[in-house]
């Protein structure tokens, strides 16, 4: 057989161009993606949105009667409203408390020394000027002045026990009524009785606990300072115990006939409870002409 030359190889297809993705073309699958992918970009500027956490989609508008239904369900329940309810009654009833307690135990005293100090500067006044002579006195009616140094204690005495027209008006009362009527102090014998509030509405006697033997208690009258000594204190008693205003009180130690004055007041603080006693026993009668006594200039 004859020689002949060799056939050239088939040029291979042109390869096809990139898109515009850099993915080959002709395949109709390629071009589907990539056109997917062109038309995502478009729409989130350049990324593809991505999908809510969790993956759960967005919500849409609520329908009216799942808008009430999440309304109902915000609103508190009966617990929850009981338990304001309470909480709020407690925070009334503990300011109101406060606002008791500091009536009792601040505004009293204010005002009753208020009234105490003018109910001492006028009855100075009056002996001053005359107004007032030694004799009977009505209710609650101011006669003399009570000084107990120790305790820096001065306080107008008046006429009765009454609550509202005595004692709650920071003064001293003298036991004058008929069932408990005690001696004045110019009677030459006899048992001076007092009572005062030991807290609130002025105090006179709270601290009469600390009195010792020894110590001065004075009482000024227009004419006279009687001043006496305190003898001994009863730290508890009944208040139907009325024998320590007897004109002799045995159970102060005195055994015959003198000149005492007696000092009543509640007993444990802050309570009616029982009675405090505190005796004393008269050792000077002194006229104001011949000035005060010692036991008020030291």
């Amino acid at each position: 057989m004859a020689l002949r030359l060799p056939e050239a190889p088939p040029e291979p297809a042109p390869a096809a161009a990139p898109d515009e993705d850099g993915l080959p073309g002709g395949g109709r699958a390629a071009r589907r993606k990539a056109a997917r992918r062109r038309q995502g970009r478009r729409a989130g500027g350049g990324q593809v949105p991505a999908a809510p956490e969790g993956g759960e989609e967005p919500e849409g508008p609520l329908s009216r009667v799942e808008a009430r239904r999440r309304a109902r369900a915000r609103k508190p329940g009966a617990a929850a409203v009981v338990s304001r309810v309470v909480g709020e009654m407690f925070i009334t009833t503990g300011v109101l408390m406060l606002l008791f307690v500091t009536y009792q135990l601040w505004w009293t005293n204010v005002r009753a020394h208020a009234q105490a100090d003018q109910a001492t500067s006028s009855l100075q006044d009056d002996w001053a000027n005359g107004k007032r002579n030694p004799g009977a006195f009505e209710p609650g009616q101011g006669f003399a002045i009570l000084h107990i140094p120790k305790l820096d204690v001065v306080v107008p005495i008046a006429e009765g026990i009454d609550s509202k027209k005595v004692l709650d008006r920071g003064m001293v009362g003298h036991y004058a009524e008929e069932a408990l009527k005690t001696a004045m102090p110019e009677e030459k014998s006899g048992n001076f009785g007092l009572a005062g509030h030991r807290n609130t509405h002025g105090e006179p006697f709270r601290y009469i606990n600390k009195l010792d033997p020894g110590d001065p208690i004075v009482v000024e009258t227009q004419d006279t300072y009687f001043v006496y000594k305190m003898a001994s204190i009863l730290p508890v008693t009944p208040p139907s115990n009325i024998s320590v205003l007897d004109p002799v009180p045995a159970e102060a130690g005195f055994t015959e006939p003198g000149r005492y004055i007696t000092l009543t007041t509640c007993t444990p603080e802050f309570t009616s409870k029982y009675r405090m006693i505190v005796w004393g026993k008269m050792v000077e009668e002194r006229p104001r002409s011949k000035g005060k006594p010692d036991a008020l200039v030291r």
